[in-house]
């Protein structure tokens, strides 16, 4: 079989007609059907390399097709394009042709720099729905873009939107990695949603899923040829085909790679995407899920992280590559030349799970900070930013979990208490080496789980306004909008005081350093006020409070501090009151 780069894959429209290409190198014939083939199917010719094609003269926009496959034993297949850039319907549905006919304007959008970038994880389903009874979609999300853009949200990390299996979830059940789901707007919505993002300086980053391809879908024993009892030429046919979701594609065949390759380059071409999340990178590079395991690798699917890293980048030099990797290997953002995968960031997985450690609000965990100290102090490869850091995200609010302020007090997500250790947890995040990620929701005490049909109750903003409020606050800080805390966006972290008997730790940023640059951030972990609390702070003199997270204009019921400074004597000593879980954040005039 031709392992060169097969070109016009798929439906390539001419002024006049198209051409269709599809691979199907154990059919014996394969033929189109479809609403211009009224009488009977076309048959298609074989280029001789697995590839069959077949110009159609009077091909529209808007049109239906399918294969129509012949499998060895005479068994007839009727199977979608799996290139389609539209299905009619994610189940039983036809291929529908598209055209480029897009109005993009003058989409100019420039790549926001890592150090800048603020996350925000949306799922189009439930982000915006018109009422219970009716799924979000794009639409529905571009009426609260101007809510993010406010709120200092400058990157949306969309969850899977390619069309899935029963039409809507969360997205990591792709059957069609090409067309995006019909029920959130499909293609052109995407588009608009973009357009839209775009105008208001927003960046869009799409989760992307590879590790495995539904079962139950069109790609299954796609021209009736499998091993086994496994998935055909799309899939690995031995154990390595065998994922907890699906069948897991055959990295090592250059028809696969190319299909997972051009989907990549269609989403940044296409679409103007300016980033990809891919899902489950070591479910894709190893067949247990584990690191420093040779006997279960997939030595292919690492070299196709190198080229899904080396493709974006070229299509797109300004687009962000994010891993989901589990591993926390500085491997996976090592640069190609060091044998790394090159992506540009990773998913910080332990980052939720220290802070819920040090809140002591993990179901088996200790009351400890050393993991917070831990993700303090450990950046991949020099770089403060190639690390993506959360406090929850749709996994850790999932899963037989529940989001961060609902397991603070469940059925009560909005108490004292999980106001109090929400905030805490996003200021740590906020000021934190890493690109800061929040969860929909999360900046109005959403209650609960994560989950794909309860949709955001929007009317928190209101009654939660004040969290709403310091969620811009630091958002503010973290960007340095105020010119005195530059620090935030440097590459530098020092942990400078942890005191384990009172679950207080003290941690310093800075770029530079210097005044207006050096930021330090004082956090009381525990539910006790502090009196006349003794530490050390890296210098002398004045340091001025930019963020306090006990003031009552964030909660009425706040028990505030009053102080706006904080003097340390020539030994660096200072002596402070710190209410139970606050967080300061401050930085010295001059």
């Amino acid at each position: 079989m031709s392992h060169q780069v097969k070109k016009n894959l798929g439906v390539t429209l001419h002024h006049d007609g198209a051409e269709f290409r599809v691979w199907a190198p154990f059919a014996k014939s394969v033929a189109i059907t479809g609403t211009f083939t009224p009488d009977e199917p076309l048959q298609m010719n074989s280029e001789n390399d697995g590839y069959w094609s077949l110009i159609v003269d009077g091909v529209e926009v808007g049109q239906n097709y399918k294969y129509q496959i012949e499998t060895q034993d005479g068994t007839l297949l009727e199977k979608n394009d799996p290139r389609a850039r539209a299905i009619t319907s994610s189940d039983n549905g036809f291929s529908v042709i598209v055209g480029n006919d897009f109005d993009w304007s003058d989409d100019t959008f420039s790549p926001i720099p890592h150090e800048r970038q603020i996350i925000y994880e949306l799922h189009v389903g439930t982000f915006n729905r018109p009422d219970a009874a009716t799924p979000g979609t794009f639409d529905s999300a571009i009426e609260k873009l101007d809510y993010l853009r406010d709120l200092g949200v400058n990157m949306i990390e969309l969850m899977p939107v390619t069309s899935m299996a029963y039409s809507y979830g969360w997205g990591y059940a792709p059957n069609y990695i090409y067309s995006v789901e019909s029920m959130l707007g499909g293609r052109h919505g995407l588009m608009k949603f973009v357009k839209e993002c775009h105008m208001r300086g927003i960046g869009v980053i799409l989760d992307v899923v590879y590790n495995h391809f539904f079962g139950d879908t069109d790609l299954w024993q796609f021209d009736g040829w499998s091993e086994n009892g496994r998935g055909g030429i799309y899939f690995y046919n031995d154990e390595r085909g065998d994922t907890p979701w699906g069948g897991r594609p055959d990295y090592g065949r250059a028809e696969v790679r190319q299909f997972i390759l051009d989907n990549i380059t269609m989403w940044l071409n296409e679409y103007h995407l300016d980033g990809l999340r891919v899902d489950s990178t070591i479910y894709m590079r190893n067949t247990e899920g584990h690191d420093n395991d040779p006997e279960h690798d997939i030595p292919d699917a690492w070299n196709l992280l190198r080229d899904i890293t080396t493709v974006a980048h070229k299509v797109s030099p300004g687009a962000i590559l994010i891993a989901e990797d589990c591993a926390n290997t500085a491997y996976i953002t090592k640069p190609l030349n060091e044998t790394g995968c090159a992506f540009d960031a990773q998913w910080e997985l332990g980052f939720p799970h220290a802070l819920r450690d040090a809140l002591g609000i993990n179901y088996e965990g200790q009351h400890t900070l050393a993991g917070v100290r831990y993700e303090l102090e450990r950046i991949y490869n020099g770089d403060a930013f190639e690390k993506v850091v959360f406090s929850d995200s749709h996994d850790t609010a999932a899963n037989g979990s529940v989001r961060l302020n609902e397991a603070v007090t469940p059925e009560n997500a909005g108490s004292l208490a999980a106001r109090q250790k929400a905030l805490l947890a996003d200021a740590v995040m906020f000021t934190a080496p890493g690109i800061p990620m929040m969860l929909q929701g999360a900046e109005f005490m959403q209650e609960g789980a994560f989950n794909d049909w309860q949709e955001l109750d929007w009317s928190k903003t209101e009654k939660y306004s004040g969290i709403v409020t310091a969620h811009q606050h630091l958002i503010d800080l973290r960007l340095n909008k105020h010119g005195n805390t530059a620090g935030l966006m440097g590459q530098n972290t020092a942990v400078f005081h942890q005191d384990d008997n009172n679950f207080v730790i003290g941690f310093h940023r800075w770029d530079k350093g210097g005044a207006l640059d050096d930021v330090i951030v004082i956090v009381n972990f525990s539910d006790t006020e502090l009196h006349n609390y003794q530490l050390r702070l890296p210098r002398s003199g004045a340091w001025q409070l930019r963020f306090n997270s006990t003031w009552q204009g964030y909660s009425r019921d706040f028990h505030e501090s009053t102080i706006d400074a904080i003097v340390a004597d020539e030994e660096n000593g200072a002596t402070i009151v710190l209410p139970p879980y606050s967080v300061y954040i401050l930085s010295q005039e001059s």
